[in-house]
């Protein structure tokens, strides 16, 4: 499918908008312990967002170093030679719901690699076994759409404004199809967000370093962003390149042309969801949006 291609409208002038980072987006679900099957969000046990930047004001981007995850150490990844995978987990387990703006949803990085391999083995079912309640069993994650994403700034001449946007579009399932699960989970034909990076640094609101295992070891150029703030934008995106990195969706609209001069275009037939995971999750929602 590729990163697509986007058009300003001539009124987009107006809207000051500058694009960081351009790139894919998957979104898959995992059922709950035990269900083979699902047939609603109340039967889903995560939510999931994989980005992939293919293009952006940077080729070499910057990423934490597979060390054990407590670390600032870093390396360079070239997104033109190298698949950057940034491996999201939802905490509401939905993206927000368009008509609640004023409603922030919370989410962090799990995994940021250049390791197909490591993505699908995250994907892939599990068996294990408890001492209280015997063998268990994990379902295969699901496929559930794929689109073209960017990351922008929004009013950048505006200090007292300035704010970074997660905009998307979908290319499957097609618009025709029943679009089920893809509804449940608040996964519009196109969506903008306000993205704001928590500051690993203070507590508060937020889904809390108890929920997850490490909380985000920024470089010093980016942890200085924060100052003294408990949020900042993510500018730049490479925020998101660092595992334990948490982060705040909040709905802007699902109409992108209106609200930012802005119109997303996909491109290509294949299915590069399938492409890379394929083998790992079932595709059925994704193509035929419904249920599995």
């Amino acid at each position: 499918m590729g990163e697509g291609e986007e058009e300003l409208k001539t009124k987009a002038e107006d809207h000051e908008v500058e694009i960081q980072e351009r790139g894919e987006i998957f979104f898959l679900y995992r059922p709950k312990v035990e269900k083979q099957e699902v047939h609603s969000p109340d039967e889903v046990q995560r939510l999931y967002i994989i980005l992939r930047p293919l293009s952006g004001e940077k080729t070499v981007e910057e990423k934490q170093c597979k060390d054990g995850g407590q670390s600032t150490h870093t390396q360079e990844v070239n997104i033109k030679k190298q698949p950057l995978l940034r491996f999201i987990i939802m905490g509401r387990k939905s993206l927000p719901h368009p008509s609640h703006r004023s409603r922030p949803y919370w989410g962090f990085v799990d995994m940021v690699t250049t390791n197909v391999q490591e993505i699908k083995i995250a994907l892939q079912g599990e068996e294990y076994d408890t001492s209280t309640r015997g063998h268990r069993h994990i379902s295969a994650a699901r496929a559930l759409g794929e689109g073209i994403y960017r990351i922008l700034r929004h009013n950048p001449k505006n200090k007292n404004n300035n704010h970074t946007h997660l905009i998307y579009k979908l290319e499957f399932p097609a618009a025709d199809e029943k679009n089920e699960p893809q509804k449940s989970f608040n996964i519009e034909r196109e969506g903008s967000f306000v993205i704001q990076i928590k500051n690993p640094e203070q507590g508060g609101a937020g889904g809390s370093s108890s929920q997850h295992k490490r909380r985000a070891q920024f470089p010093a150029h980016l942890q200085g962003q924060f100052g003294h703030k408990r949020y900042c934008p993510a500018d730049p995106p490479e925020f998101l390149n660092f595992e334990g990195c948490e982060f705040l969706l909040i709905s802007a609209s699902d109409d992108i042309e209106q609200e930012l001069g802005l119109e997303l275009f996909t491109e290509g037939e294949e299915c590069d969801l399938v492409k890379t995971f394929g083998d790992a999750v079932s595709t059925k929602p994704l193509f035929e949006g419904t249920w599995v």
